[in-house]
């Protein structure tokens, strides 16, 4: 049988060439069966038709491609293609910004193909013709990323925002691999096709710039990335960039740092980026990198990049971030671009709210109203929408906009924007704006990181609306908020039906399986049956361990909520001994700086409570290197100063107590906001200190308002409204105050 042969260049291409290439995998089985029989049919028949299927894919029509038909998906479901409409090589990618590195020229990067063809069919940059970037500066780290892309098949290059990733990934990528396909996904959406387009080359890089964008529902799983993988290395790659603060929502692990009770619920985000190899660039340059900057002193963006000094990172600089992030604040004022700057802070905010996708005009139109009103609305006295997006999209000092998109795609806030020091939560009004008008999906990624945060409430809202929409786990993830929320029974009865249909689906020792049983144990304990949840902690931490191995972090968590239902079941001692054995191994497995390890030394410290000098002193110590870990904010923080506080209590301190729990409150409702549970609590303890110190009135009224709003959040029977009524019950009646 003769063979077709196809260029990659053919202006033959069209719909009849893409239906005779079916037909042949559909008459070679039929010859087949008539020429031979059984087995030998099958695998001739099955080899010519896989050939003319992969003939079939290469000459199917591409959007760009002169009179063959546009049937290649456009926006966030289209791939980087050429003019001609096919996946470009490495080498034919002459410019860093269609591999999404920032613009240092004025136009910026929006997923246009690699030929300079906009994917909306107007010019990126009104008809002006792009400058050449500024010239690559060899980074310190780039032999190590060198080396991970020849040996790994998946590596994540991790950095703040503009410390030029995307710039070092693509310079040492078009160096290694010239020849090799560059599969980049232009959003979540064409993952699935970036896959099968990847898989069936011998060479490709897959690229995902801005890695969170491409993870949660419907994004990349472990099962993905072992069918992409090749026997050879550096045959296929997959080639990440992340920034730094979306790497530790899942290096950090907030939400099991505030109740231990979620170590699984992003499991499969989670899973993935174990599976990469992490090279880290440092947003500064160092002397050595600056050096050889110097050597292209011809070019002003980097002479002007240099002469920031060492506050700023060259590549930071050359994306205008600072000079950007001053033209927000400074349109505030009155008569600047009032408007503008709060179409920029809506956009901001559904980033920081968890939409990954570009939000619309009309949407930014409706959106940033609140935003402007909080500030003087008409006192201020704003521009007409229309140009305030053309101020908020128009380039700073020939580089990105405050905006980058366009009205086809929608916009996005510049990355660098989003890791602004002093930025105040995500208002309710934005995110009410935004919950009911989301897709499923998206709904899911919102409430994921709602979920993170310690926002509860948020989380449940949209992983509802997540649930509705088919995402899978959303129901895992949505019981668990429940729980946090405060409805542990509720979690419970949920979490036991899910766990049911993984043991029947999965088996009792997958990982899923072991993972529903941890929150249903968990939950359990917080209905109010301590001894049950132990009996199950129990069950699990032997389980884990023989599936998983003794040192598996969910083998190590299960433990210590073993260790904590013991001490809340009445045995204290038993518990700070079981503690002290896990501290050992934590300390061994996890180092001494882990949040896990930070939260076992202080449950440790609790039921092991003797002298009360050394406890305060532990305890001190102890939330010293939380701050220093994790951050004065961070919810294991807090939680140290809560024990420390209820120390303080215990031991007569009265006036400092009512100091700590006061102070502990305004921060819990700050971070975590004013209906978690954790700040209902510190709310009722900052009642009983008031009590305490005879300002009985004052405590009287801050109970009866935590009554309130504890009963329109925490289901009957929950132990914050027994607390709250125990603790009214025990004031003197009103006027008279105690001897």
């Amino acid at each position: 049988m003769p063979v077709l042969l196809v260029r990659e260049n053919s202006r033959g291409r069209g719909w009849p060439a893409y239906v005779g290439a079916v037909g042949l995998g559909a008459a070679a089985l039929a010859l087949a069966s008539l020429w031979t029989s059984g087995a030998w049919a099958t695998g001739i028949g099955a080899a010519v038709t896989t050939f003319s299927g992969l003939v079939a894919e290469r000459l199917r029509p591409r959007r760009g491609a002169a009179g063959d038909g546009d049937t290649v998906p456009a926006g966030a479901a289209a791939l980087l293609r050429t003019a001609a409409g096919r996946i470009p090589a490495l080498r034919q990618v002459d410019r860093p910004e269609s591999a999404g590195a920032h613009s240092a020229d004025g136009h910026p990067a929006d997923g246009h193909p690699a030929d300079g063809h906009p994917g909306d069919g107007h010019p990126a940059d009104g008809g002006r013709t792009p400058g050449a970037p500024p010239a690559y500066i060899r980074r310190d780290v780039e032999p190590r990323l060198r080396e991970a892309l020849g040996r790994a098949g998946f590596v994540l290059l991790v950095g703040e925002s503009t410390a030029g990733k995307s710039r070092l990934a693509y310079e040492t990528a078009r160096a290694l691999f010239p020849r090799h396909a560059f599969v980049r996904p232009l959003g979540r959406a064409a993952l699935p096709q970036a896959l099968r387009v990847a898989g069936t080359r011998r060479r490709a890089v897959l690229w995902l710039d801005d890695l969170e964008e491409f993870l949660g529902a419907g994004g990349l799983t472990t099962a993905m990335l072992a069918a992409l993988s090749g026997p050879t290395p550096g045959r296929r790659v997959v080639l990440a960039t992340m920034r730094t603060q979306e790497y530790r929502r899942f290096e950090a692990r907030e939400e099991s740092r505030l109740t231990g009770s979620d170590r699984d619920a992003w499991r499969t985000q989670r899973d993935v980026l174990r599976q990469a190899e992490v090279v880290r660039l440092a947003r500064h340059w160092s002397a050595g990198e600056r050096r050889r900057a110097a050597a292209h002193m011809q070019d002003p963006r980097i002479v002007a990049a240099l002469r920031a000094g060492e506050r700023f990172g060259v590549a930071e600089v050359l994306a205008a971030g600072p000079e950007l992030l001053a033209s927000w604040h400074n349109a505030w004022t009155p008569g600047a671009h009032p408007r503008g700057a709060a179409v920029v802070a809506a956009a901001v905010d559904c980033r920081r709210a968890g939409l990954r996708s570009p939000v619309g005009r009309d949407r930014l139109r409706e959106l940033h109203r609140p935003y402007l009103v909080e500030r003087g609305g008409g006192d201020l006295r704003p521009e007409p929408f229309d140009e305030a997006m053309t101020w908020a999209c128009a380039t700073v000092h020939a580089t990105s906009g405050l905006l980058i998109g366009n009205r086809t795609q929608g916009y996005n806030a510049f990355d660098y924007l989003l890791d602004a020091p002093g930025l105040a939560p995500v208002p309710e009004h934005l995110w009410q704006g935004l919950v009911g008008r989301v897709t499923p999906a998206e709904a899911y990624d919102m409430g994921l990181l709602a979920h993170q945060e310690g926002r509860p409430r948020r989380a449940a809202e949209a992983l509802a609306r997540a649930r509705l929409g088919g995402v899978p786990g959303a129901d895992f993830l949505l019981a668990i908020t429940i729980g946090d929320a405060g409805r542990p029974r509720r979690a419970a009865a949920d979490l036991a039906g899910i766990t049911r249909r993984r043991q029947d689906r999965l088996g009792p020792g997958h990982p899923d399986t072991l993972a529903a049983r941890h929150q249903l144990a968990f939950f359990t304990g917080e209905a109010g049956n301590p001894h049950a949840a132990a009996g199950r902690f129990a069950a699990l931490a032997a389980d884990a361990a023989t599936v998983l191995g003794a040192g598996h972090p969910d083998t190590l968590a299960a433990r210590h909520e073993l260790a904590y239902f013991t001490g809340e079941s009445g045995a204290p001692a038993e518990a700070a001994r079981q503690l002290a054995r896990l501290l050992a191994d934590r300390l061994r497995v996890q180092g001494p700086d882990d949040p896990q390890v930070l939260a076992t030394r202080r449950s440790l410290i609790w039921y092991r409570a003797g002298e009360p000098a050394g406890t305060e002193e532990r305890l001190a110590e102890l939330q010293a290197d939380a701050e220093r870990c994790l951050g004065p904010d961070d919810p294991h923080t807090l939680a140290v100063r809560s024990s420390r506080a209820a120390v303080a209590a215990r031991a007569g301190r009265t006036a400092e107590a009512v100091t700590a729990w006061e102070s502990l409150v305004a921060d819990r409702t700050r971070v975590m906001g004013p209906d978690h549970p954790h700040t209902i609590y510190a709310r009722l303890e900052w009642a009983r200190a008031l009590a305490s110190s005879a300002r009985t009135e004052e405590a009287r009224s801050l109970l009866t308002r935590t009554l309130g709003d504890a009963r329109t959040l925490l289901e009957p029977g929950h132990r914050h409204l027994r607390l709250a009524r125990e603790l009214l019950a025990g004031l003197p009646p009103a006027g008279r105050h105690p001897v």
